[in-house]
């Protein structure tokens, strides 16, 4: 716990470096809501095959706010996929959460703070209110 909080520690000094702490933690929070919020509509939605467009859409949306908001997408969106690898040790059979899987998201929360178009990942019929 000691090394997770010091890891997360330095990588918020380092991305504070060229801006002003208020400015980048207010993004930061900001980023957070976003991910939530596609996390959110993910699981209303309940729609198959579209967890890779949350994924791109919640990283692009948080990584628009600003550094501080990218931050937040990548330690969110690394959190997510390296505590689903250690559930996955305790589970038994096909839990659609294996190395291919988080590949495949991380991927796509790459693709969305790059700044490119999450839509390319919406599946067709998607509602139009996400």
């Amino acid at each position: 716990m000691k090394l997770f909080l010091g890891v997360l520690l330095c990588s918020l000094v380092l991305g504070v470096s060229s801006q002003g702490w208020l400015s980048f933690l207010k993004e930061a929070g900001q980023g957070t809501r976003d991910m939530m919020r596609a996390y959110s509509d993910m699981r209303e939605a309940n729609y198959k095959n579209s967890d890779k467009y949350f994924h791109a859409r919640g990283n692009c949306d948080a990584a628009r706010r600003g550094p501080g908001g990218a931050w937040a997408a990548k330690v969110i969106s690394d959190a997510r996929e390296n505590s689903q690898r250690v559930t996955d040790l305790f589970k038994y059979g096909n839990s659609g959460h294996g190395v291919e899987d988080s590949k495949a998201d991380q991927a796509a929360n790459e693709w969305g703070r790059s700044g490119k178009d999450p839509n390319h990942f919406r599946p067709p019929g998607l509602p139009a209110k996400y």
